[in-house]
């Protein structure tokens, strides 16, 4: 049998209509699943018995296996899911005042070699399939269903993995969360977080989702050092592709900048960021490095922090200073994949 959560709508509808059904079944079946949370066929009461039976014999519905459940100081909610072939991917659900974000994961480790990401140590495994992606957020959709009774508000591919180089996967389950029969999220509400592979980005259709991009440094030989991406897409290419690229209205790129103690943090590399986002429509996040004791960076002081945001605020960049969630769990960013090493 095959995961329902594999499949896109259009796909469900060929699926059923070559089986010699109707196609609006697939409709019925994505309204039951994703809109109303009913897994078990058995319960579909608009769908002949018959019917049921035969999709019941072809798809499954099981949802990833949880294999460990943390919940931070912070209230932030750490999921390790067990896959088919005994690996592990990690979810992590983090409440705020206004909203729920999702930190789902793509890929089975990380081929991307960034030197501060913990994710990035465990060298790649595999891809994760369409029905791995989507199943995160339909496990922890039905998880708040089953507990507090909220909703996830926002989803973000920024756990493990690279969502860019895994677009024949990425992109069907994007389509899934975006279906009003289906997970029903506005792109606005979704951002694919890479480390800057342009060209896959340039596959990227305006309303695909919100794009944030990993810069952490504002030089080339800097980003050189802690990204080995750059020797490919170089700080320049990256500026060229954001200034080019066509956005939505009143939706800007977002840079990612994970502040490093002692090579990346100081007011110098603040003043070089301004200097190369200088006339670029973008937003800063300004990450303080969450530790790990695999490898040898170091969070930056406080009075840095503020100082590298501050002359940001001061050049009229629109910057926060992203508060870091779960870190006691080992869910903060750069950390997932810790437990599994």
């Amino acid at each position: 049998m095959e995961s329902f959560f594999g499949f896109t709508l259009p796909e469900l509808e060929k699926a059923i209509g070559a089986s010699g059904k109707e196609r609006y079944r697939a409709r019925q079946l994505y309204r039951w699943i994703y809109n109303q949370g009913v897994f078990d066929f058995d319960e579909m009461t608009n769908i002949p018995k018959g019917l049921r039976k035969v999709y019941k014999d072809t798809f499954t519905t099981d949802l990833p296996q949880v294999k460990e459940a943390l919940v931070s100081k912070d209230g932030s909610k750490k999921f390790a899911f067990s896959t088919e072939d005994g690996h592990v991917i990690e979810s992590v659900l983090i409440p705020e005042k206004d909203r729920n974000t999702l930190c789902i994961s793509t890929q089975i480790g990380c081929r991307m070699g960034c030197r501060f990401c913990v994710t990035g140590r465990m060298g790649f495994k595999r891809n994760l399939a369409v029905h791995e992606i989507v199943g995160q957020v339909a496990a922890v959709k039905e998880d708040l269903k089953k507990g507090s009774g909220e909703r996830i508000t926002n989803i973000v591919l920024m756990g493990m993995g690279e969502p860019m180089d895994n677009p024949d996967n990425v992109m069907p389950a994007l389509d899934i969360m975006k279906n009003p029969l289906g997970l029903d999220f506005s792109y606005r509400r979704i951002t694919v977080s890479s480390v800057g592979l342009i060209d896959g980005l340039k596959e990227l259709e305006p309303k695909t989702a919100v794009i944030a991009i990993s810069l952490n440094a504002a030089d080339d030989e800097t980003r050189a050092s802690i990204m080995p991406i750059n020797r490919l897409y170089s700080i320049g290419k990256i500026i060229r592709f954001v200034k080019t690229f066509k956005l939505p209205n009143r939706t800007r790129i977002t840079f990612e900048y994970v502040l490093l103690k002692g090579v990346n943090d100081s007011l110098d590399d603040a003043k070089r960021l301004a200097e190369i986002l200088k006339g670029v429509k973008c937003k800063i996040n300004l990450i303080p490095y969450n530790e790990s004791p695999y490898l040898e960076f170091k969070t930056p002081e406080p009075a840095s922090v503020e100082r590298f945001h501050s002359y940001l605020l001061e050049r009229h960049f629109t910057t926060i200073i992203r508060d870091s969630r779960g870190r006691d769990i080992c869910g903060g960013c750069g950390q997932l994949g810790m437990r599994y090493l």
